[in-house]
């Protein structure tokens, strides 16, 4: 499995980065196709527990909040999200079995904002001044977290982190990770000549490491309360695409915020 992580990586990262660097409309594609996919297996990991999401629905409301923020129009994510809740449960009127509409419903809102809302803050961040600079340092100071948290955890790893949860992730591993995304964070930012000083990148390295964690906690409880062990088979020695992103999910909204209240 190991291996076959690497070979994932080894391949999908120069890809990443191309994209990243040639901007739109390939970033935004990128994301289109990462929502459309995640979404899916977040409604097949929905019915192993017997709920009947109205998945194509979601879906397609997924592919049109990665795309709002093309809409320069300030009421295009109200509308989406009312329309989202009215339609769907206007929906569930007409459609069996009654019994488990509320579950159903539940899920399928939930599909939408966790996977396709946030994930279009990455599409809002590589919209901003230094855009490309911004997402390759959000992006690349989450995996060197993730990667890191990985590695010492395994190596190193002897106090669960949530055993309830994930009994697989370690406080060592948490805190390698916290230390790789400071690191990662001063690196790329100089690199990159972000306007940010060397305090904001060290707390910002911070936030990202402990958010890219926390979204990656967040997938692992989806995943014990729906009974799957990934989200799918996708990506060798990964899993799911969502099991690849769910620290991404997390964190574009944070730096976008970040960089949008604090920074510029």
């Amino acid at each position: 499995m190991l291996r076959q992580r690497i070979l994932t990586a080894i391949i999908g990262l120069p890809l990443l980065i191309a994209i990243i660097w040639f901007g739109e409309p390939w970033f935004t594609l990128l994301i289109v196709v990462m929502a459309i996919l995640g979404s899916l297996e977040f409604y097949q990991m929905a019915s192993h527990s017997k709920i009947q999401p109205i998945t194509y629905f979601g879906v397609a409301w997924v592919f049109l909040f990665v795309l709002s923020p093309h809409c320069p129009h300030a009421a295009t994510t109200p509308f989406l999200i009312t329309s989202a809740i009215v339609i769907s449960l206007i929906w569930l009127l007409f459609r069996s079995p009654r019994e488990q509409a509320f579950n159903n419903w539940a899920w399928t809102i939930a599909g939408i904002l966790y996977v396709g809302w946030m994930l279009s803050y990455w599409v809002d961040l590589r919209n901003l001044e230094f855009g490309r600079e911004w997402v390759f340092w959000a992006m690349l100071t989450t995996f060197a977290s993730d990667t890191c948290a990985f590695f010492v955890g395994r190596a190193w790893g002897k106090h669960s982190l949530t055993p309830d949860i994930s009994p697989g992730k370690t406080w060592e591993g948490a805190i390698g990770g916290l230390l790789a995304g400071i690191i990662a964070s001063l690196i790329l930012s100089t690199s990159f000549s972000l306007p940010i000083n060397y305090w904001q990148m060290v707390l910002l390295g911070c936030v990202i490491s402990i958010f890219a964690q926390l979204g990656d906690l967040v997938e692992s409880l989806l995943k014990r309360n729906t009974g799957v062990k990934d989200s799918g088979k996708l990506l060798p020695g990964h899993g799911g695409i969502l099991d690849r992103i769910d620290s991404l999910i997390f964190t574009g909204v944070v730096v976008y915020y970040c960089i949008v209240f604090i920074i510029s």
